[in-house]
């Protein structure tokens, strides 16, 4: 019986996961850097990129809820048919809070500079870490 409880506490110890938080944090801003990247080169697919690409996806704006990565791409591709629609995209207020290593939410502000207005506001993504890569399961938008 003795035997059985350093084999558990190194099995246990095995299969912790550590994480670096500062390190996560900066892979999940680069995803976000890499998104305003893709959007202000007109490139709607790429921007999407970085979302979970299956039907658990779940988007959330404009009193809506709609659910699945085809879905949303589509929603956003008549949303911003073209480059003038599209604008320039920035975000701002980044608050990153990793809960663990592999789930994360980020916080902070939109905006799109665009000829006749510029539309911003706030939003709330659930991100979780697949393959080693940061994607976002849920995206709360709001609009001022």
């Amino acid at each position: 019986m003795t035997r059985l409880i350093p084999l558990t506490a190194l099995l246990l110890t095995a299969c912790a996961s550590t994480y670096d938080a500062d390190t996560e944090s900066a892979a999940i801003i680069a995803t976000l850097n890499a998104q305003d990247a893709a959007w202000n080169t007109g490139d709607i697919p790429a921007f999407m990129a970085d979302y979970v690409k299956d039907d658990t996806l779940r988007f959330a704006s404009g009193n809506t809820v709609e659910y699945g990565w085809q879905t949303t791409l589509e929603r956003y591709q008549r949303r911003y048919p073209d480059a003038a629609a599209m604008g320039t995209l920035s975000f701002t207020d980044l608050d990153v809070q990793i809960i663990d290593a592999d789930d994360a939410l980020v916080f902070g502000r939109w905006q799109l500079e665009r000829a006749a207005d510029r539309p911003n506001g706030l939003f709330t993504l659930h991100m979780v870490k697949r393959d080693g890569r940061w994607l976002i399961q849920s995206d709360h938008t709001s609009s001022e």
